[in-house]
């Protein structure tokens, strides 16, 4: 605390709360059993000044304009802080009397916060797609800004040399990936600039790890977006994303990171995105590095090391995964994808979802028989070729998960593929019929609509000659190890 009001005011707080409350370099949560206040410290940084009183009301306020839509009715009000007619302080009363503003929120049991969930190993597939869902759809509230993209980049990239210098992080390690961040951006100049054309730069949340997503009212939400930069929050939505994917990568697993990154992908079509993933996860982790070191947390340089790796060129693969409904294809896929190529791993594109974001369905949405006439499915496959085309431009490694039944549709890719010059494998899963229906019957909340009487219709078909690895998928585990065998990969993540 730097103002003597605040002072007051931070005992105050803490009598009428009865808790000890917690900080940050640049607020106060004083916490009541059903409600939390946030005050404003009255400091000056380089990025930031809260030094008066109307700073910090405005910045406030900006909290809670910035996250009172996205998370209805977890932010109620700004409020000020007065003296009542004994000269005793009290919450509310005249705007003109105030000598602090808080902002009141609801608390939030800490079970409820995504560290938590995490820390309880509960981050399971469904609850990670929930994840991706509620940030493309948050993603998509935002209005598209211009900018130049690059220079904010540049900005952010000097800004966090600075601070983790001034954190006390190796001066010559800090340089290191200074340079390989520069030459990252620069290979990216012209992406960088059609991002800005496309509508993906926004004023978007700016700080989304799992710290600031929470479960509310039963739906996983995002709060305390950064509030005190337009700068620093208006971003490439990309770059919004790879804060959570890095903390889930970082703190959770690459299977947790791989399995958002590729729903978040389905639910909006991004492809372009995996061009960015490389600096966008190594400046969220120089982010987190500078940050840890600041607070002298020894896990710091752990955080810088992953900065710079995140750097390092990885394999580029196209796998495509082919057979009847039924026959592991999605299993092995997600199995597969973290342990192939750049991080967070292969994207996976699963032609049951594109189907349902390009009918403008949700991924477990079932469509009309009419949504599989040849016309869409040719539709799907053109939509799958562009993730063909944008893995390789970014040179990510890429699942391609789809019955792929027509002899066309598994040459069409993998001429794709070759005319790029990247490599490219194909598993076809085989499984015995009764297997196969007793998976498809037991399925529950899938993108796919398959039933076992479209089982029995397909299986009927000749899929044709086949230029593609068998792999027998009556087992899961072996299916895997067997694929990772063929891919030269270890089947361990």
């Amino acid at each position: 605390m730097v103002a003597p009001n605040q002072e007051a005011v931070d005992r105050f707080m803490r009598e009428w709360t009865g808790d000890t409350p917690i900080e940050t370099h640049i607020s106060v949560i004083y916490r009541g059993p059903d409600l939390v206040w946030k005050m404003k410290k009255a400091v000056r940084f380089d990025f930031l000044d809260q030094s008066t009183l109307a700073q910090r009301r405005y910045f406030l306020m900006r909290d809670l304009t910035l996250n009172g839509w996205a998370a209805p009715g977890l932010y109620h009000s700004v409020q000020p802080i007065t003296k009542g007619p004994d000269g005793a302080l009290r919450l509310g009363g005249p705007s003109a009397d105030a000598v602090e503003w808080v902002l009141e929120m609801v608390r939030v049991p800490d079970r409820d916060f995504f560290t938590e969930i995490a820390a309880r190993g509960e981050l399971d597939g469904v609850m990670l797609d929930r994840l991706a869902d509620m940030v493309a759809a948050y993603h998509a509230h935002l209005a598209a800004v211009g900018g130049d993209l690059e220079m904010s980049l540049a900005n952010v990239l000097a800004g966090n040399e600075r601070a983790a210098i001034a954190a006390g992080m190796d001066p010559a390690s800090v340089s290191e990936w200074g340079k390989a961040m520069r030459g990252a951006l620069a290979l990216r100049t012209a992406w960088l600039n059609r991002r800005v054309e496309a509508g993906f730069m926004r004023r978007a949340h700016g700080d989304l790890h799992l710290g600031n997503l929470c479960m509310w009212r039963g739906e996983p939400v995002p709060f305390d977006a950064l509030e005190f930069s337009e700068d620093l929050a208006t971003i490439d939505l990309a770059y919004d994303l790879a804060f959570l994917l890095m903390d889930l990568d970082l703190r959770v697993s690459r299977w947790a990171a791989n399995r958002v990154l590729s729903r978040y992908i389905a639910r909006t079509g991004d492809y372009a995105a995996l061009r960015g993933l490389a600096p966008f996860l190594s400046m969220r982790a120089m982010v987190r590095a500078h940050v840890r070191a600041a607070q002298g947390l020894a896990d710091a340089n752990d955080y810088l090391v992953a900065a710079r790796q995140y750097l390092q060129p990885e394999r580029m693969i196209v796998v495509a995964i082919g057979g009847l409904p039924g026959s592991g294809k999605s299993t092995l896929a997600r199995s597969l994808a973290p342990l192939l190529g750049a991080a967070p791993g292969a994207l996976v594109v699963r032609s049951d979802e594109v189907r349902k974001r390009l009918c403008q369905a949700a991924p477990e949405q079932r469509l009309r028989p009419a949504s599989y006439d040849p016309e869409m499915d040719q539709w799907v496959y053109n939509d799958m070729g562009e993730a063909v085309r944008q893995a390789i431009f970014a040179r990510h490694a890429l699942i391609l998960d789809a019955t792929f039944i027509d002899p066309a549709h598994r040459a069409t890719l993998a001429e794709l593929a070759a005319s790029y010059g990247a490599p490219f494998v194909g598993f076809w899963l085989s499984a015995p019929l009764q297997t196969l229906e007793e998976r498809v019957a037991s399925r529950e909340n899938d993108a796919s609509d398959a039933t076992v009487t479209i089982l029995r219709r397909i299986a009927t078909l000749d899929p044709g000659v086949r230029l593609w690895h068998d792999i027998d998928a009556s087992d899961a585990d072996r299916a895997l190890s067997q694929a990772c065998a063929l891919l030269g990969v270890s089947a361990k993540n």
